[in-house]
């Protein structure tokens, strides 16, 4: 890309699981975390001919989703845990993707578009006792 006269645009896709603990996974979350570093590593030392961005993806339904989640019933109680209440599909990802190597986001080069309906909400918000909420 660098030999090209209108350089590039570079999307990695990344995972929530770099940016919160990942249990049964570390080395994957590892990996994930060490992967949002390469890409603004990346985009320092590429610019200005090639921007490097990634997506980072928080819990997809895909075709093979309940061999992590279980059964429908189990995926829909996931799903509820997410602000949004479900997971995302995977062409909303391939939407965020799309958008970075665009001509949109010509100015956006070593960002990382978190696309996670809004996060998981934390576990001590069940456990809290406090008035008003």
């Amino acid at each position: 890309m660098q030999g090209q006269p209108d350089g590039g645009s570079i999307v990695m896709v990344s995972s929530v699981s770099g940016h919160r603990a990942s249990p049964g996974t570390a080395a994957y979350g590892a990996a994930k975390a060490g992967l949002d570093n390469l890409v603004a590593s990346l985009a320092v030392e590429w610019a200005p001919k090639v921007r490097v961005n990634s997506v980072v993806a928080g819990m997809v339904r895909t075709e093979q989703a309940h061999l992590h989640y279980g059964d429908e019933a189990a995926i829909a109680a996931v799903g509820a845990t997410v602000p949004l209440g479900r997971l995302a599909e995977p062409a909303e990802i391939g939407r965020c993707v799309a958008f970075l190597a665009s001509p949109l986001a010509s100015y956006v080069s070593g960002s990382t578009l978190t696309a996670h309906g809004g996060g998981e909400v934390p576990a001590f918000l069940a456990a809290a006792r406090v008035e008003g909420r």
